[in-house]
C-alpha cells in the first residue's frame, strides 16, 4: 500500500482511516483518493475534521457546487466522507447529512 504524503501525514486520525480502509481491502488508489477528499474537507473547514458539524458538511457541499465540481466528483467526496465519519469516527449521524448529487441522464441520439 502506497499512500502519498500530505500535510496530514503522521496524524493519528489519518493513520486510523488508512488502517480502516486496509482492513476492508480498499485499493491503494481508493485509499489515496479518500485521504485526498478528507484533506480537502479539512482545508475547507480550517480545523480538525473530527470537530465538524452537520452545518459544516452542508456548507462544504454548497462550496463544491459553487466551485463548479461535477456530480461524479461531489459524489466521490461524499463516499469518502461517509466512510470517514461512519467507520473511522463512528459518527453515522453526520454521514447521514451528506447527500449524493444526481447527474441528469441524456437520451442517446439515434
Amino acid at each position: 500500500m502506497i499512500v502519498h504524503p500530505s500535510p496530514l501525514a503522521g496524524t493519528a486520525l489519518r493513520q486510523r482511516m488508512i488502517e480502516d480502509m486496509t482492513v476492508r481491502g480498499f485499493t491503494a488508489k481508493t485509499q489515496h483518493d479518500y485521504v485526498r477528499y478528507v484533506k480537502t474537507f479539512t482545508a475547507f473547514l480550517g480545523r480538525s475534521p473530527d470537530q465538524a458539524t452537520a452545518e459544516d458538511l452542508r456548507r462544504f457541499q454548497v462550496h463544491q457546487t459553487q466551485a463548479g465540481l461535477q456530480p461524479p466528483g461531489i459524489n466521490s467526496a461524499v463516499a469518502a466522507l461517509r466512510f470517514f465519519f461512519t467507520v473511522t469516527l463512528d459518527r453515522p449521524d453526520l454521514a447521514r447529512r451528506l447527500t449524493l448529487v444526481r447527474q441528469p441522464r441524456t437520451l442517446p441520439l439515434v
